[in-house]
């Protein structure tokens, strides 16, 4: 069962300063001081990619995030497992009944997430 659309937030891209309310990549931001992953998806590395079409590609889901987060109030919802080996929280975020991550994947910025990595380039 989606979660309701309790949260709110102004996110802005993260930066070099303290990472509050911003995203970092297509499937990770901060909320709160608070570093979550999302847990249904995977998107292209920014960080290091493998190729200019990974990165290209990554950007842009960078930003379709900050948007669809931006849009209005969203869910958290968690899965099975509370945190990654980075100590990111994992959930999946919802609005309105549907995963944001599913957008994502529906306009080629994302893979559903299946456990393992698999190459953009």
């Amino acid at each position: 069962m989606p979660p309701t659309d309790t949260i709110s937030a102004s996110f802005s891209l993260c930066g070099e300063s303290a990472r509050v309310t911003c995203v970092v990549d297509g499937d990770t931001f901060w909320l709160d001081a608070v570093k979550y992953r999302i847990s249904d998806i995977d998107t292209p590395e920014i960080s290091e990619p493998r190729c200019q079409e990974e990165l290209t590609l990554g950007e842009a889901a960078k930003l379709r995030l900050l948007s669809l987060l931006n849009e209005g109030p969203f869910g958290l919802k968690a899965g099975l497992r509370d945190e990654d080996k980075y100590g990111r929280k994992l959930r999946a975020v919802y609005r309105g009944g549907h995963s944001l991550g599913d957008v994502l994947v529906e306009e080629g910025l994302a893979r559903t997430w299946t456990g393992q990595r698999i190459p953009w380039c």
